[in-house]
């Protein structure tokens, strides 16, 4: 599992299938030059973890959660950056060769932003089906 994404957390919850596990900003994001823009910036965060083994775990152990397949975190980035890039300027292009004023168009871009982001979470639990987490214990 050395070439998946993971990270050090602690127990929470436990509930029938499904472990709450707390993950907190790892020591290496300290030097990252990206660390403002990733989303860790310093929170713990939850994640919960479906699996069949969730009774061999306790409230408060120290466990690390891994991304079953590294391809899962290039699909989550380009479904949080890269999509509403696109969708931003296109917004925007489509406008301007329609010769629409500056301010709207920027504004009318936006709002397909803040659309694009309404959708994806009104489609969230879809979306979680497919990005899978393993735990183990550390």
């Amino acid at each position: 599992m050395s070439k998946s994404i993971q990270h050090r957390g602690v127990v929470a919850a436990i509930d029938g299938q499904r472990v709450r596990v707390v993950v907190s900003q790892q020591s290496a994001c300290e030097g990252c030059h990206a660390k403002g823009v990733c989303g860790e910036q310093g929170k713990e965060r939850v994640i919960d973890v479906e699996t069949p083994y969730a009774t061999h775990f306790s409230v408060g152990e120290r466990v690390v959660v891994a991304l079953l397949r590294r391809s899962m975190a290039f699909s989550s980035v380009v479904w949080a950056y890269v999509l509403p890039l696109v969708v931003l300027m296109a917004t925007l292009l489509v406008l301007k060769a329609r010769a629409v004023a500056d301010g709207t168009a920027a504004i009318a871009a936006i709002g397909a932003v803040v659309l694009y982001y309404v959708g994806l979470y009104l489609f969230r639990n879809k979306i979680d089906k497919k990005i899978e987490f393993t735990i183990i214990k550390e």
